[in-house]
């Protein structure tokens, strides 16, 4: 059976419906926002498979991983355009993406089941996502989101110092705090920061990387379970995942990627009846004509280096086993 996805408007009121009867059920939100899912855990497809918080027991799943990214000439080419735009006055921090295809011995299901990741969707053996990144949750009327920012190598010498410490870095995750501190003054009240560029340590196949977060959190009305929908469709894009200010680059994505997004990048989560939990779907792979394909990316100032922004996108091409 082909899985039934909502279009944005008919979408969001249903996550309002849901909510506003305080009936667990999964959510899930294309990039764009023009796909989405949302539906009664009691009756939810069994093409969808998620996983919050529960790692797997088997431990070191062997498989290989081959990647094919695209030519450094093609990234130098969108890069381009996404410098010439930050230089116009058009953008400040893009999050620029591609499409790698991949070669894996594992299937999507068994990624799903074995990848170590805090966050796991797998939508009918089509896309499957393995994300570390947590979008916002809401509990006891408390909103908070938690935007990752800043990759670096683990076994650098000093790499906690040296991504800290990095100009380029601080300046790309501060401009995405104040994005996401002014997206939450406007579903809550009494917005602060409640932590600012937290180190998390995590496996990216046979190395480790070290990405840096913050948490941002605000109060929201008591009766936000009714307006789930309206929130998420406030809040999205992720900020972490688009750029600043978010319109307008979210306009330069869609003509430098030349690509449709599709889940990568949107958001999933799940409502129990009393608090929200959602991820941003990074770390994804998709099947299409029996070929994977994985994203990733990083945000581009005018402070980047095209070299740089290239090998974190091949680095960030892993499955953490």
């Amino acid at each position: 059976m082909e899985l039934k996805f909502l279009a944005k408007e008919e979408g969001f009121a249903k996550i309002n419906a849901l909510g506003k009867a305080r009936k667990p059920f999964l959510f899930i939100v294309s990039f764009d926002k023009e796909k989405i899912y949302a539906k009664e855990l009691a009756s939810l497809d069994k093409e969808i498979a998620y996983s919050f918080n529960s790692y797997p027991k088997e431990q070191g799943k062997k498989s290989f991983l081959i990647k094919y990214p695209p030519s450094f000439h093609t990234y130098c080419n969108a890069f381009s355009k996404v410098i010439q735009e930050i230089k116009n006055g058009n953008t400040y921090l893009l999050n620029l993406t591609f499409k790698s295809k991949i070669t894996t011995s594992l299937s999507l299901k068994e990624i799903f089941t074995y990848a170590k990741a805090p966050f796991k969707l797998l939508i009918n053996d089509s896309f499957v996502c393995f994300s570390p990144e947590k979008f916002i949750e809401i509990d006891n009327n408390q909103i908070s989101t938690y935007p990752m920012k800043g990759t670096i190598d683990a076994s650098i010498p000093n790499a906690k110092e040296k991504i800290l410490n990095n100009k380029k870095e601080l300046a790309e995750h501060t401009m995405i705090v104040d994005l996401m501190r002014n997206d939450l003054n406007m579903v809550g009240i009494k917005t602060k920061v409640d932590s600012f560029r937290y180190i998390d340590k995590i496996k990216a196949g046979n190395k480790e990387l070290l990405q840096v977060s913050s948490k941002i959190s605000a109060t929201l009305p008591s009766n936000w379970h009714e307006n789930i929908g309206t929130i998420l469709d406030t809040l999205t894009p992720a900020g972490s995942i688009s750029g600043t200010p978010k319109k307008k680059t979210i306009e330069i994505i869609k003509e430098v990627e030349n690509y449709d997004r599709g889940f990568y990048t949107g958001i999933f989560g799940l409502f129990d009846g009393k608090s929200l939990i959602s991820a941003v779907m990074i770390r994804a792979i998709s099947k299409e004509k029996n070929s994977l394909f994985y994203y990733s990316g990083g945000g581009i100032t005018l402070d980047s280096n095209a070299k740089d922004e290239y090998q974190e996108l091949i680095d960030k091409i892993y499955i953490p086993l």
